[in-house]
């Protein structure tokens, strides 16, 4: 009889475990994203190690858009260094005004992912996305809009994509 609790003691935490460790099928994220081909291409690509439980997802998806937000900020810095003329400068002054914001964003997302609180999670993504549209079309309807031929535009619309793959996994872990 000793065996029986101790058998029902494993059980019982492996079932809390399966309910703590929620697991949504990634074609329903590929589908609620913006993008679901570079969602499917994104999440199908992580390395071997990173399993496909929301939580991890949203790991991955947090560390890779960190450090482009970072390679972001010093392509920006480069930019506005080599930049000739005032249009060009204003852009990636604005540009740089708003990574400032982003990095700080991210940094939330990193905070506020490790204490679960998933709702803010998805507020500081969605917050990453309205900056990256303040900086490519400017903070008002006013503002003239670059046309920026550098990698900037790139870089800028991974970010925005992968933050919105954040956005969509914390929906589901909420």
């Amino acid at each position: 009889m000793i065996h029986f609790p101790s058998v029902t003691i494993v059980f019982l935490l492996c079932v809390t475990f399966l309910y703590a460790t929620k697991i949504v099928d990634v074609e329903t994220i590929f589908k609620e994203a913006e993008e679901p081909l570079f969602c499917s291409t994104f999440l199908k690509s992580r390395p071997h190690g990173v399993s496909g439980d929301l939580v991890s997802l949203d790991k991955y998806s947090i560390e890779y858009v960190h450090a482009n937000i970072t390679y972001t900020v010093d392509l920006i810095k480069k930019l506005n260094a080599q930049s000739r003329d005032i249009n060009e400068e204003d852009y990636y002054c604005r540009c740089w005004t708003h990574f400032d914001l982003i990095v700080y964003y991210i940094v939330e997302i990193q905070e506020k992912t490790k204490t679960g609180d998933y709702t803010d999670v998805q507020w500081n993504a969605d917050s990453i996305i309205t900056n990256i549209n303040n900086c490519i079309y400017g903070d008002s309807p006013g503002d003239p809009i670059f046309h920026d031929t550098s990698l900037l535009p790139k870089y800028l619309d991974v970010i925005k994509k992968i933050a919105n793959i954040i956005a969509i996994v914390t929906i589901h872990l909420s």
